[in-house]
């Protein structure tokens, strides 16, 4: 702990983070849904993001903020493995009415995952999920699935694929109008070459800089710096992608990911564009159904009892 540890617990108030793993889980993890919730209410954050490899979040989350009664909102997603079918538009939008606002891309299951080799907790002998078809072009699921993001204004992001399957993806995205999140580009099994994260910025894709690549030895505190600095700070946004068993909770971790960025000469603006403003517009396309939601059912009950 440096003395910028305390600098780095004001700076995360009213930030969210949009990477976070909680209980239910197939594998253990450090906290539970309420326990991630009250953990983030505490240090003054606005919203974490539940993410979970088999199944989706959306109606935990809703849950979560119904019966919570904390100042910080849960949101969740859902990621396209085998459990939702794959590349499957009808799962994509059942989730998206029940309130998720990121659809990632297979993670685990993706076929360029798989060829490390799977992690705890997975389904095993399984084929790999590819985005691309024999002649080399996005399947026609993909764009099924953009339609349906597009419609309910919601986040692409990248998971677990292949590099040009994430150029591909993302380039998509954007010339249909959906907003798009290259994940984690420092893990070893996903990592993107600078330049080519550059490329993706300048259309508009938004980078997941995540505190585990740092503490579980992908890069340095320095590298990150550096990465998040050839890009453009405005087009990066910061998540802990923890939550895994005997590590620190999403919320220290985020403390320290900040902590860390201090260390390596960030103004306190641009950790708040990265903590607060970045992950805040992400999320508008959410926060604008659930408003809506939210009117049509008062005004529903006014309507009723008139």
């Amino acid at each position: 702990m440096t003395d910028k540890y305390g600098e780095a617990k004001e700076l995360l108030r009213g930030g969210y983070d949009l990477h976070a793993h909680s209980f239910p889980s197939h594998v253990s993890r450090s906290v539970d849904d309420f326990e991630l919730l009250e953990q983030a209410a505490g240090a003054g954050m606005a919203g974490v993001m539940i993410k979970n490899h088999y199944e989706s979040t959306a109606a935990r989350a809703a849950l979560m903020n119904k019966r919570s009664g904390l100042p910080v909102r849960a949101y969740g997603g859902l990621v396209l493995n085998w459990p939702a079918g794959g590349i499957n538009p009808y799962a994509v939008e059942s989730a998206l009415k029940l309130g998720a606002g990121f659809i990632w891309l297979p993670t685990r299951d993706a076929a360029h995952c798989l060829q490390y080799g799977d992690m705890p907790g997975d389904f095993f002998s399984r084929p790999g999920i590819g985005l691309f078809d024999e002649s080399g072009k996005l399947v026609s699921g993909f764009y099924e699935v953009l339609e349906v993001i597009k419609k309910y204004d919601a986040v692409l992001a990248t998971g677990h694929i292949s590099v040009l399957e994430s150029v591909a993806a993302c380039r998509a995205a954007r010339e249909a109008g959906v907003r798009a999140v290259l994940t984690h580009p420092e893990w070893k099994r996903t990592v993107v070459p600078t330049e080519i994260q550059k490329e993706l910025a300048g259309i508009g894709v938004v980078i997941e800089r995540n505190w585990a690549n740092i503490e579980d030895g992908d890069c340095t505190a320095e590298q990150m710096a550096q990465h998040i600095r050839a890009v453009g700070t405005e087009n990066n946004f910061i998540a802990t992608d923890r939550g895994q068993a005997f590590r620190e909770p999403p919320v220290e971790g985020m403390i320290r990911f900040i902590e860390a960025l201090l260390g390596n000469g960030f103004t306190e603006r641009e950790i708040r564009t990265m903590v607060c403003d970045i992950p805040k517009s992400l999320l508008e396309g959410i926060e604008k159904r659930r408003t809506g939601s939210e009117t049509k059912q008062i005004l529903t009950v006014e309507t009723k009892t008139a």
